[in-house]
């Protein structure tokens, strides 16, 4: 099973991670991080596959993808 981990504090809310996840399971979060944005997270990590498309796509690196 992949993990996938998002450092939320670093992470924009581009929303551009949930724009290229195949299974639609990354989404922005309610909370709000210490910069003021909606972080990306994983809405349900036991459908993550580990294609690691959210993390090619961040333009500031904040993705991590362990399989």
């Amino acid at each position: 099973m992949a993990k996938v981990i998002f450092d939320e504090e670093r992470c924009k809310g581009c929303g551009l991670c949930v724009l290229q996840c195949p299974k639609k399971i990354v989404k922005l979060s309610e909370r709000i991080n210490a910069k003021g944005y909606h972080p990306a997270e994983c809405s349900d990590p036991a459908a993550c596959i580990g294609c690691a498309f959210c993390a090619r796509m961040c333009p500031d690196c904040v993705i991590t993808v362990e399989k």
